[in-house]
């Protein structure tokens, strides 16, 4: 953990990854969102801010001083493996969350924290994998470019990480419309 000041804004620990074998005009239309170096420094400051938007109104065991989480941008192949393996779903789909904190999981290995976290009671949420060839499918479809997309796809999926989810279409929307403010905020930064 740092020793700046309090801002609001958690310590962020993310793992951030983007598949060797994406074709290179999807990466170059994702452009900095996609990018293995600087592309980090822009997810971090954005998943850090919404983490700090989100605080307050979260269950209180999800609330820490510091959160570690993965992002991983990937093609449909991989996402496709990912969702037959994990979901027993064929096909690829845009995003796929797979969070530390379920209910259920008290039985499965302990997940491995950053050195920080064990001191400062960080929280492991968990991982984000978005696939980037289904992001830019969905883009013209949704009216955004490929680079809006990967941002609502990313507060989708961390969204499911803090235990939101829509089982039904009231729930749906209140998930979109959280996701839109999210954005928002980001087009501030």
């Amino acid at each position: 953990m740092s020793d700046a000041p309090d801002t609001g804004v958690p310590d962020l620990d993310l793992a951030f990854e983007v598949a060797g074998d994406l074709a290179p005009a999807l990466v170059q239309a994702a452009g900095v969102l996609a990018d293995p170096l600087q592309g980090a420094e822009h997810w971090h400051g954005l998943i850090s801010q919404w983490l700090g938007a989100l605080t307050s109104e979260l269950p209180q065991e999800l609330q820490a001083a510091g959160y570690s989480l993965g992002l991983s941008l990937v093609g449909d192949a991989e996402i496709a493996e990912l969702n037959q393996d994990w979901r027993d779903k064929a096909g690829a789909t845009d995003v796929l969350a797979f969070a530390a904190q379920d209910d259920g999981l008290e039985d499965a290995p302990a997940i491995p924290m950053p050195d920080w976290a064990e001191d400062e009671e960080g929280l492991e949420l968990g991982d984000i994998v978005i696939s980037l060839d289904t992001a830019a499918r969905q883009a013209p479809e949704h009216g955004h470019d490929v680079q809006q997309e990967l941002l609502f796809l990313a507060t989708h999926g961390l969204l499911h990480l803090l235990g939101w989810d829509h089982p039904d279409e009231v729930s749906l929307e209140a998930m979109l419309k959280r996701q839109e403010q999210l954005l928002a905020s980001a087009q501030q930064r």
